[in-house]
């Protein structure tokens, strides 16, 4: 993912910089990318984890074992939850060069519409999904292509999961069943229900 991760020590004393960006995860790594594509601005990027470069982190398949891992992952708990018996969840959170992107198995699933939306009712001006919707589209190349929701010519590549198997079949059916859509698109105009996830 990081090619230029060679190292987690600065190279060189850095007295002024125009931005100072605070981790390196998706967004942090998007808007330095964006901050210095005119070669106007300088930006200093502030990671606390270390190097992707682990070969748990390189093979998605083994996305189990970085989450797992406190040399990659926050430790995060939920609150105990009461319709669970008191229990608290895991929420694995990236603590590594690319953030929770880094240990999520290429898993591509962008913010619900509606969650924007109550952002801006809250007084964040200009957060309406609406708004947001430009910048997701300028961000991604899907293999399927472009659409009213998706983008086709961004740097990040995404596709639609290829997973097939009978226990993800199966799981779809059990949602179906339950009485919960199907949608074939996660980040197209229906997120909500039981699909394929995309990945990248």
């Amino acid at each position: 993912m990081s090619p230029w991760a060679t190292s987690t020590r600065p190279t060189r004393a850095v007295e002024t910089v125009d931005y100072l960006i605070v981790g390196a995860g998706s967004a942090g790594c998007v808007l330095a990318d964006r901050l210095t594509e005119d070669g106007k601005h300088s930006v200093l990027v502030l990671e606390y984890g270390g190097s992707d470069r682990s070969p748990w982190i390189q093979m998605p398949s083994a996305l189990s074992i970085p989450m797992n891992m406190a040399r990659y992952d926050w430790r995060y708990y939920t609150e105990p939850e009461p319709h669970l018996n008191g229990r608290r969840l895991h929420t694995p959170r990236g603590k590594v060069l690319g953030g929770s992107s880094s240990i999520n198995g290429l898993v591509y699933v962008r913010g619900n519409p509606l969650d924007f939306e109550r952002w801006e009712a809250e007084g964040a001006g200009g957060w309406s999904y609406q708004d947001v919707l430009p910048y997701f589209k300028r961000a991604e190349r899907r293999a399927e292509g472009g659409d009213e929701y998706r983008g086709g010519d961004g740097p990040l590549e995404t596709r639609r999961g290829l997973l097939s198997n009978p226990l993800h079949a199966a799981w779809l059916e059990a949602g179906r069943q339950a009485g919960y859509a199907l949608t074939p698109d996660m980040n197209g105009f229906q997120q909500e229900g039981f699909g394929h996830l995309d990945m990248t």
